[in-house]
């Protein structure tokens, strides 16, 4: 198809059809017999051409250019129209070069599609954008470039106007959509009009954004805001130039106010919750020549109802308070930024300063109310740092790491909160639960509290992730050696009435050997899962953490690892996993990295598990995980069998050695040895036998005998520890009876003789857990009891003498 184009000579208009500088194509425009990749028809002329190809708006684009002169003749008010009419359809661009005077500036005027500024780069939904240009004194100032569908209504410039209207190809707009209204003097750079309606949020740049404003002006912006509606601004980004005299400022007419204009520093914190239109300008001022800098401004308007609660204040009282700033902001700050759509939801420190984030700051007083639809988009976050300097002035301290009531109270929910806990050299950190102790979150035994915390210890070089702990476990302590920083985090709103019931609490401590010390006290209900820090990454090289488990009296622990072996192998060092029990004697577990690990095993006593590391080969780490689990002590029947079995040997070598050694004198007092012939194995006599009872009488207490030689052929030697002949000891499974200890086998060891009157007696064997009384009756014992026991000592004894009759072993 071929087109036309004429264009008359008083519109100044000239066309011109050029290639696209980011393609490369054979298609051209021909006009008779000349082909070229260009075209230009100026005013008066008439040209008719073709393009030689089928699809041309992939190639080519138009510029239409008409000049306006409102010096020296009369300015064409009213509107403007896109001419000439029949166009080929190409992206094109309308240019309306408009020359004034500086002392008679221009006002366009739009229609009911206002407009939207946008940042450079930025792209209007439609592609159909303005760009408005100021020229002062040869100067080309760029205003901005705007979409459709907008609040700017009305744009009063100082000077003449470079107006420009970018159409797509495809685009059925057919009017300019503005009008030139009327000349009038400004004094000013230029005034943006921007009418809002209803609830709403603008964006607005200074000129040359992000250039810099021009030197030493000024320019407005009026905000038509209806009388029930309240508006905030917000400055999101700004810079400023370096001034040698004046001072760069923004002004703000509001209504009501007594002292208009009201100037602020861009630095300020920028009126809130204005009622009704106001204007804001900016200034700037003379700059450094050798290094102006640059002043540019990025800002916000916001409009929305008043709040029913807008006058209710919240005091939050943080006077008594140190080291500790807490900020009130919307709910995934830092990392999303809210879009310019969504509702806002402010906070204000005082009725005409408000913005969507707060910080406030330990040893004040603050009074804050919330502009906000909906207070669940609100989170807070606080941090607060303890320090310690002399160990010995803040050794005896401790230190409550709970939340402050000031922040509880706020119908907002915590979303963090941070301890940064900070000791010098040799001086340590203790975190202490005595009454909700902590856990593990471990894939065995997971939390389900409201809130949890995650704790690291740290320095320049390492970290040390203990990972996320929560109350409600067994971990009742743990030392560390290094800064450590505690971050409580809450889930949903169970935080609000479970704060209350916080107990972690620090301390500094002397200097300790391990990285890292738990102290455990299990639950006898459950089992307790323990798993080495900086899970599952593995522990930092040549790092030791140890566990201390405390076992309670009447319980074992069954220890256990969740793996046969460490599963790494060491490029320098070696790496342990070592068990010990908390017993002067006690044999020592130690485990390399290329051993098995220990087998489940019961621990009777308190004990220690350590784990050390070495330098790991790459990619390989040491991480561990093990359980502990409580069970009640029990006694194999066996055992109890053995021993009666033993006593009633040990009964007839004791009336043995009554018919032959003479009678100890009473005062002397018995010394723990092998075994006392005056006990309950005795031949027995007449009913009432025993008349002092067991509380008076000795008969619980084993004495020594002076001649071992006269039982030494009921012992026997294997490899130096001596062995009793009746059966092998195993646990006692039934039920504990009522009657005293029986006396203990033949099992003692070689250092016997070092054993005294006041020493506890060795355990039986390795796994005994029996107690026998080895001196007076306990205090608080009833004379009832001392009688019962005699009357069940005089009818065992009977017994015994029966049965050894029957046997012909009584002399």
């Amino acid at each position: 198809a071929s087109f036309t184009i004429s264009l008359r000579s008083l519109d100044n208009t000239t066309v011109l059809i050029k290639r696209r500088h980011d393609v490369r194509s054979s298609c051209q425009i021909r006009v008779k017999s000349v082909t070229g990749s260009e075209l230009k028809i100026k005013p008066g002329e008439s040209v008719t051409f073709i393009f030689t190809c089928s699809n041309p708006e992939n190639y080519f684009i138009m510029e239409i250019q008409k000049n306006i002169d409102c010096v020296s003749g009369p300015c064409p008010f009213g509107d403007v129209h896109l001419y000439p009419v029949g166009l080929p359809r190409l992206n094109r661009t309308f240019i309306w070069d408009v020359k004034a005077s500086t002392k008679a500036g221009l006002e366009l005027q739009f229609s009911t599609l206002w407009l939207r500024q946008i940042e450079p780069g930025e792209t209007c939904p439609d592609l159909v954008s303005y760009n408005i240009n100021s020229c002062i004194d040869k100067a080309m100032v760029n205003i901005g470039t705007f979409c459709r569908n907008g609040s700017v209504s009305r744009v009063k410039l100082l000077g003449g106007v470079v107006m420009s209207l970018h159409l797509p190809w495809d685009s059925p707009l057919t009017t300019s959509g503005f009008n030139i209204a009327n000349r009038a003097s400004i004094k000013r750079l230029c005034i943006i009009e921007s009418i809002l309606k209803g609830e709403s949020s603008i964006t607005l740049m200074s000129p040359n954004y992000p250039l810099g404003f021009p030197e030493d002006e000024l320019m407005t912006w009026q905000f038509v805001v209806p009388s029930n509606m309240r508006a905030s601004v917000f400055f999101h980004n700004y810079s400023l130039s370096n001034c040698e005299r004046k001072e760069e400022r923004v002004e703000y007419y509001l209504p009501g106010s007594p002292s208009n204009p009201e100037v602020f520093k861009l630095t300020d914190s920028q009126p809130a919750n204005i009622a009704g239109s106001f204007n804001l300008s900016l200034q700037g001022c003379d700059q450094d020549a050798q290094n102006p800098g640059i002043l540019r401004l990025l800002f916000q308007v916001v409009v929305q109802h008043p709040q029913v609660d807008e006058n209710v204040t919240h005091v939050v009282d943080l006077s008594k308070e140190r080291n500790m700033t807490v900020t009130i902001h919307w709910e995934g700050w830092p990392s999303r930024v809210p879009l310019v759509s969504e509702p806002m939801c402010l906070i204000c420190k005082d009725p005409r300063s408000c913005d969507r984030l707060l910080t406030l700051v330990s040893g004040t007083v603050y009074r804050i109310s919330f502009l906000c639809k909906d207070l669940s988009q609100l989170r807070i976050t606080a941090e607060k740092g303890i320090s310690c300097v002399d160990l010995r002035w803040c050794q005896k301290k401790v230190y409550s790491l709970s939340v402050p009531q000031a922040i509880t109270q706020l119908p907002i929910r915590l979303s963090k909160f941070t301890w940064k806990l900070l000791a010098p050299d040799l001086i340590n950190i203790e975190i202490m639960s005595p009454s909700l102790k902590l856990q593990q979150h471990v894939p065995e035994q997971r939390c389900n509290t409201s809130y949890s915390y995650n704790i690291i210890s740290a320095t320049s070089k390492t970290e040390l992730n203990l990972g996320v702990l929560c109350p409600g476990g067994s971990i009742e302590k743990i030392q560390m050696r290094n800064n450590v920083t505690i971050s409580l985090k809450t889930f949903g709103k169970g935080f609000l009435n479970e704060s209350n019931h916080q107990d972690l609490k620090m301390s500094f401590v002397p200097h300790i050997k391990d990285e890292c010390v738990f102290t455990v006290r299990p639950d006898p209900k459950a089992k307790v899962y323990l798993q080495t820090p900086n899970w599952p990454y593995g522990l930092p090289p040549y790092v030791s953490v140890s566990w201390y488990i405390i076992v309670p009296q009447k319980q074992v622990a069954r220890l256990g690892f969740s793996k046969e072996r460490v599963g790494m192998a060491c490029e320098t060092g070696r790496a342990y996993v070592s068990v010990r029990e908390e017993t002067p004697a006690a044999e020592e577990t130690v485990r390399r990295e290329d051993e098995l690990l220990p087998e489940p095993r019961n621990m009777h006593r308190d004990f220690w598990v350590n784990i050390s590391n070495c330098k790991p080969v790459d990619k390989m780490q040491l991480a561990l995980q093990f359980r502990v689990m409580l069970a009640d002590k029990q006694i194999d029947l066996g055992v109890i069998l053995a021993v009666v079995a033993g006593a009633g040997v040990l009964a007839a070598i004791g009336l043995t050695v009554c018919c032959v050694k003479k009678k100890k004198k009473k005062s002397q007092n018995p010394m723990v040895g092998v075994y006392n012939a005056n006990v309950n194995t005795q031949v027995p006599g007449k009913q009432g036998l025993f008349k002092k009872g067991r509380k008076n009488n000795e008969s619980h207490v084993y004495a020594v005998i002076d001649d071992a030689m006269v039982y030494g052929h009921l012992l026997k030697e294997s490899n130096g520890s001596v062995a009793p002949e009746v059966d092998v000891y195993r646990p006692f499974d039934g039920p504990m009876g009522s009657l005293p200890p029986s006396p203990p086998p033949f099992s003692f060891r070689k250092d016997i003789k070092r054993c005294s009157n006041t020493e506890e007696p060795s355990s039986l064997t390795d796994t005994e857990h029996d107690t026998y009384t080895f001196a007076q009756q306990k205090l608080g014992q009833s004379e009832d009891s001392g009688e019962t026991s005699e009357k069940n000592n005089e009818e065992t004894s009977t017994s015994l003498l029966e049965n050894k009759e029957q046997d012909g072993s009584v002399e």
